[in-house]
């Protein structure tokens, strides 16, 4: 069992940044591949971004502007967001998975942690 609780979500005006956070307590931290994904209100849960021993993926809307990373020893996992636009304001879930890429099904999931961009 994997447990997973984002932080670092909040209120920023536009072309502001942010960190999320992911801490994972459980099983072996850097077993798992790491995803963020994010579902604004109306829409259905979108990837964002994961991590794996293979390296990093970012969805089209957000290569560029954020990056992520993972603390293996502090069983951590980021999301650094700059240039934040209106359209990045949503709820952010932290996903862990045995797999190689995080998906929806991913069996592992955050609360989420809300973002919220002000134009």
């Amino acid at each position: 069992q994997v447990q997973l609780v984002e932080s670092g979500g909040g209120l920023v005006q536009a072309g502001g940044s942010l960190r999320l956070s992911c801490a994972a307590s459980g099983r072996i931290f850097s077993s798992y591949a790491m995803g963020w994904f994010r579902q604004a209100p109306g829409k259905e849960r979108e990837f964002v971004a994961a991590i794996s021993w293979s390296g990093t993926s970012y969805a089209d809307s957000v290569k560029g502007r954020f990056t992520m990373s993972r603390d293996n020893a502090k069983n951590t996992a980021y999301l650094q967001m700059n240039s934040l636009k209106p359209e990045d304001t949503a709820v952010y879930y932290c996903a862990a998975d045995i797999k190689p890429f995080p998906s929806k099904f991913s069996p592992y999931w955050g609360q989420g942690t809300q973002v919220t961009v002000s134009s």
